[in-house]
């Protein structure tokens, strides 16, 4: 009806002009609106190439996929074999995403295979003219910031609630190992931290990549730690800011998470014996399998099998410190070998007279057994007099940030 009327007014208009002139209206056909492909993605013109993504399922290989694309056995055999120094194809897992590269004009025909390793890149096989393969890396940005919380529950949690990678609590306890219990953090504990932190094109996060400086006020006690590397050394090291090695000779115990159940005691009651009698040891509870660790470095003096101590292993630090470690379900060192600070050594078990699986740690002073938790024990090599100017200037403007951010989160307190 609308069309009607619309014609019928033209008509009126039209009469209303000259009469004499004819005038004659030819209908004009409507164009037909098509959607221009416009862009790029991995490097294909989308005007030229259609994309079909997908991820690699179980069965699924190269001979497979391409397979199912038109490319004979024959013809797979010579693609891999061109561009295996480049491109292995071995490695595509399941789970991770892929994308088929076609023509627009012939889909029935592969222009190329992109897959997707991990979020940092892809890689290419190319089918175009000649075969090749190559790898695409995004770029990645660092940023650095600087964070002041306090405890609240755990220090994972509590990073969490800053939105740092919670993989930052095992670096930051790792820091303060010889400094903090970790399992006995206060809801009055604060910490301070300046990192750099990754990033694929400023947008996808990868996690901290370096700590430039933490603190910690552990029980009332402010402990700062700065990454550090001496003159004539290889290693970066932790010192506190009057230039202390933050890592002690000794780790505070055999164990990454453990649970005491009997300290050092002149008199206790044994509980396989059923009788009192002196524990010359701490015993660490863990399940069995758990890795256990040399405290300190030195060299394995004796490593075998009592009826009393099961499995064992002990170590010489020097001429004044040796440990020993009971009940290991498996042994993991020689005698003679020389063994690091933190290296594992055995794994946890319940040999010998023991009710279940833990680690019986004794330590050695002199030649005499002592309780480790009430000894004051000594730190590392201590940084020389002649390190000490040019720390202090490089932990200057990183302490600064340190303070500048507690100041700022708890107001001077």
């Amino acid at each position: 009806m609308k069309q009607f009327i619309y014609s019928v007014l033209i008509a009126t208009a039209l009469i209303s002009c000259k009469k004499t002139e004819e005038v004659t209206i030819e209908a004009q056909p409507e164009k037909e609106h098509v959607e221009e492909i416009v862009g790029e993605l991995y490097g294909f013109d989308l005007k030229d190439y259609v994309l079909v993504e997908d991820t690699i399922r179980s069965g699924d290989n190269i001979g497979k996929i391409f397979g199912n694309n038109n490319i004979g056995s024959t013809e797979v055999h010579n693609i891999v074999t061109q561009v295996k120094d480049t491109f292995n194809v071995r490695n595509i897992r399941v789970g991770q995403p892929y994308a088929l590269v076609k023509y627009r004009k012939d889909q029935e025909k592969l222009a190329a295979f992109i897959y997707h390793p991990n979020i940092s890149g892809y890689q290419v096989i190319d089918l175009r003219d000649s075969i090749s393969a190559y790898t695409i890396t995004y770029p990645v940005t660092i940023k650095r910031r600087t964070v002041a919380s306090e405890i609240e529950g755990s220090l994972s949690l509590s990073l969490s609630k800053e939105g740092v990678d919670q993989s930052l609590a095992t670096k930051m306890s790792q820091i303060f190992a010889w400094s903090i219990d970790f399992f006995k953090l206060q809801p009055e504990d604060r910490f301070a931290f300046t990192i750099e932190e990754k990033y694929i094109n400023d947008t996808i996060y990868l996690g901290v990549s370096k700590i430039d400086a933490a603190y910690f006020r552990y029980r009332g006690k402010d402990l700062y730690s700065f990454p550090y590397k001496r003159q004539d050394s290889k290693a970066t090291e932790y010192f506190d800011k009057e230039g202390r090695p933050m890592k002690s000779m000794f780790l505070k115990a055999p164990l990454k998470f453990f649970r005491i159940t009997s300290k050092y005691s002149k008199n206790r009651f044994h509980p396989v014996q059923k009788k009192w009698k002196s524990h010359n040891g701490t015993d660490y509870a863990a399940p069995t399998g758990t890795p256990i660790m040399t405290t300190a470095s030195g060299v394995v003096e004796r490593a075998g099998y009592t009826a009393g101590n099961g499995n064992f292993v002990k170590v010489k630090h020097n001429g004044t410190y040796s440990t020993q470690y009971l009940h290991m379900s498996k042994i993991l060192v020689k005698v003679g070998q020389r063994v690091d600070q933190g290296q594992t050594i055995g794994l946890v078990g319940s040999t010998g007279l023991a009710t279940g699986p833990h680690v019986c740690y004794r330590f050695w002073k002199n030649g005499v057994q002592v309780d480790p938790l009430s000894q004051s024990l000594p730190n590392s090599v201590p940084m020389e007099k002649r390190d000490l100017p040019a720390f202090k200037e490089y932990i200057t403007p990183l302490k600064a940030e340190l303070d500048k951010a507690l100041n700022e989160k708890f107001k001077g307190e």
